[in-house]
């Protein structure tokens, strides 16, 4: 006689169960998960990869010896970081550069999207955003120009308006007073087209028939937009949001640097500039690298906060 075969347990027919389900989904959506590979494939060569290299925050590193043959020094990089005596004012530069951003730059890309939502003429509508889109494709370097053009002292078109009209000299440029004020509103002209597109994804996942009541209940344009599109967008909104508050230690260094000059670095020098300058110009890459763990550190206590008190206040979040 036979042995008997050997009975199933319940947990090895649920992870029967389980990997059948899995092989099914994958055969099923086979073509799908063939056309992730390529962004797979990316992240982990450019994003995953590259996360090895934080072992040189640690080390006193020499391009001779390598990454891994450089001498170990602990959390001695970290210590000459927070001794520095530059490290306060970077904080601090970024910090309210970063804020600045957030509070000014994100109203205007949801208003620049409410009036679009509200044009009813097709080509009208395309005009303004081509208008408003089309900066965003322009490099720093190009915006920069234009703003030199505009300001340079004693040559720029505004500049030598203000001096043949007797009111003075002005100077933008190179004074700490204005840098932020000039940044934030550059910034605000160059990405506001951009970040409206979002916003007007939203807008169009809105259910008509919800105006349509509304307007059958004698709502006007106002008590519409008040209680059908903003709560349309709020998650959009709360998303990004979440995502700008994780990025709060980037103040965006490409304009930040090319931005910068001698006479505004007290108001302007970040924490990437610094990194940038340490790293590329002195050659030395272990305190820069230490820097980029601390803030890699800080973005992601934010973001994880930041989503927990979204949850917690308006009940959605990234996760």
């Amino acid at each position: 006689m036979g042995a008997s075969a050997k009975p199933l347990t319940g947990d090895t027919f649920a992870k029967k169960s389980l990997t059948t389900r899995v092989w099914k989904t994958l055969l099923r959506y086979k073509w799908l998960y063939l056309l992730m590979v390529p962004g797979i494939v990316y992240y982990i060569v450019y994003q995953y990869v590259p996360m090895l290299g934080l072992i040189i925050a640690f080390k006193k590193y020499n391009l001779m010896k390598g990454m891994w043959g450089s001498d170990w020094v602990g959390f001695d990089n970290f210590r000459v970081i927070f001794s520095s005596p530059e490290f306060p004012s970077l904080v601090r530069n970024t910090l309210l550069i970063s804020l600045y951003r957030i509070l000014f730059n994100m109203l205007p890309d949801v208003m620049l999207a409410l009036i679009l939502n509200e044009i009813r003429s097709p080509w009208f509508k395309r005009v303004v955003q081509t208008i408003t889109y089309g900066p965003h494709f322009l490099s720093w370097i190009i915006v920069y120009g234009l703003v030199f053009s505009f300001f340079a002292p004693g040559a720029g078109l505004v500049t030598t308006l203000f001096r043949d009209m007797g009111w003075g000299d002005l100077d933008i440029l190179t004074n700490s007073e204005y840098f932020r004020t000039l940044l934030v509103s550059s910034d605000i002209w160059k990405s506001t087209g951009f970040g409206a597109i979002i916003y007007l994804a939203a807008l169009a996942s809105i259910n008509n028939e919800l105006y349509e009541a509304a307007v059958v209940d004698g709502a006007g344009r106002w008590r519409q937009m008040w209680h059908i599109t903003l709560p349309g967008i709020r998650e959009v909104f709360i998303l990004l949001l979440i995502l700008r508050i994780g990025h709060i230690m980037d103040a965006g260094f490409e304009q930040v640097y090319i931005f910068l000059n001698a006479r505004v670095y007290d108001v302007g020098d970040i924490l990437d500039t610094w990194i940038f300058r340490r790293g590329i110009e002195q050659m030395e890459f272990s305190v820069p690298a230490a820097m980029g763990v601390f803030k890699s550190v800080i973005g992601l206590v934010l973001v994880v906060g930041a989503n927990k008190l979204a949850k917690k206040v308006g009940g959605s979040g990234i996760w």
